[in-house]
């Protein structure tokens, strides 16, 4: 197929890899972004308010329920993203990219007038299959847009705005449970809601993806909306073979994208699947160690805004790390930190209190700024037609690992203890060192057709 092209043939063309950012480029992004800020919160505040349900006996929460309420989001997550990643390569991106936020918001308000556990957990999984319909399809619809020199950085930011709505979902999870409001967790739960909303409005009216729209050989609709966003000056080069390629999972696993596939399914669940169990519980974990009094008496949060700040440090770091480094080099290293750091602090005695802090700062930069690779690598990894598919199935396995640690994670500690518990999440992070080792590509500074077309690096 031929460039789609201005009619203006004297006119100098540019194509749309190599682009300047415009004011669509940042409306899409701050979009998207908005949507990451929202699930941080949803995540982190979730935490706070099992524990203050469960101080204030408004519902009677075991282990079960405890790890059910707080994995809920993220089954839903793992449903959302596999559903709504095949239908926005079916359908188009801009229809699941509005949808997304009407299911959230919706659910995530409705959370105010739960009354016991099967409620709460019912809507917390909707709402996550709102935000794994986000997560397939924002990540989609801005690789799709961006300029090669600039998507790296961008899609990797994502983590800094996922972190810094986790943090503020602790300060202000803080300040309720410090405050005399009543039925403060409905509070907690509910706030995201307004977030939600706000997103929701903005995103209508966005326009489709005119990568999706030329392969689907809508060109006269993909030149509008190049003219209107990007002017008549910029082309888009169809990447060979790639509007005759099979449709759906089975490209997914064919012979040329099966590594591909293999890689990002693991390394995305091997980062997160730690991730959410320590930090959904993070209270509970610091009192173990006995680092926290915040799930008993309400006093010490020191050591928990300690560990935010290095959340936040590590994940705008991890924007520097993109840009600087390879992705594969940068990967590699960060899972031989991690692993080393989260084992050490599994056989650190509960005694030696300032070496256990330091060495959870440690892994908590660490693994916030190599967070920033899981919004890089599938976007990067696969073409036009099962971009969408990709993502969602990286990120609906990536979430299905999130479940089962996150469900987990309460109930080993009681029955195995922190230690162990603490070695078997080592464990899952060097599985995710053996498999980038093995399978990770490189894809940084090639235009995002280079990287579908040549899949196996």
């Amino acid at each position: 197929m031929a460039p789609l092209q201005t009619s203006i043939s004297q006119q100098r063309t540019i194509d749309f890899d190599h682009i300047p950012l415009n004011k669509f480029h940042v409306r899409i992004t701050a979009l998207t972004f908005g949507a990451h800020f929202n699930d941080g919160f949803a995540v982190g505040i979730i935490g706070m308010a099992i524990v203050l349900i469960g101080r204030t006996g408004a519902m009677e929460l075991n282990d079960w329920w405890t790890g059910a309420l707080g994995a809920g989001a993220l089954f839903g997550l793992f449903l959302g993203a596999l559903i709504f990643g095949r239908l926005a390569d079916r359908i188009g991106r801009q229809k699941i990219f509005a949808a997304s936020f009407l299911v959230i918001t919706l659910a995530t308000a409705a959370q105010f007038f739960v009354t016991d556990p099967w409620q709460l957990l019912i809507l917390r999984v909707i709402m996550g299959m709102g935000i794994g319909g986000d997560y397939a399809v924002g990540h989609t619809m801005l690789a799709e847009i961006l300029p090669q020199k600039r998507r790296g950085e961008i899609l990797g930011s994502f983590s800094v705005i996922w972190t810094f709505g986790y943090v503020l979902a602790t300060v202000l999870g803080i300040a309720l449970m410090q405050s005399n409001i009543e039925d403060a967790w409905r509070w907690m739960l509910v706030a995201p809601a307004l977030i939600a909303a706000i997103i929701l409005v903005a995103r209508l009216g966005t326009p489709e993806s005119p990568r999706w729209l030329m392969d689907k050989g809508r060109d006269a609709e993909a030149r509008k909306v190049l003219d209107r966003h990007f002017g008549t000056h910029v082309t888009i080069t169809a990447v060979p073979g790639e509007n005759v390629m099979s449709q759906g999972f089975k490209a997914l696993f064919s012979s040329q994208y099966i590594r591909r596939t293999i890689f990002n399914c693991v390394f995305f669940a091997c980062i997160v699947a730690p991730y959410f169990a320590i930090y959904t519980f993070l209270p509970n974990i610091l009192d173990k160690m006995g680092l926290s009094e915040l799930a008993t008496s309400g006093g010490g949060y020191a050591v928990e805004i300690y560990l935010n700040i290095f959340l936040l440090a590590g994940a705008l770091a991890g924007i520097w790390f993109t840009m600087r480094f390879s992705r594969r080099g940068f990967l590699i290293s960060s899972f031989i930190v991690l692993t080393i750091s989260l084992a050490a602090l599994a056989w650190v005695p509960t005694t030696l209190g300032a070496l256990m802090v330091i060495l959870f700062a440690v892994f908590t930069f660490a693994l916030s700024a190599v967070s920033n690779l899981v919004g890089v690598f599938p976007a990067e990894s696969f073409p036009t037609p099962v971009r969408s598919s990709g993502i969602g199935l990286a990120t609906a396995v990536s979430r299905l690992g999130s479940v089962a640690s996150t469900f987990l994670l309460p109930i080993s500690m009681t029955n195995f203890g922190l230690g162990t518990t603490m070695m078997i999440l080592a464990g899952v992070l060097a599985i995710g060192l053996i498999v980038s080792v093995l399978w990770a590509p490189e894809t940084k500074n090639k235009a995002l057709s280079d990287c579908a077309v040549t899949p196996q690096d």
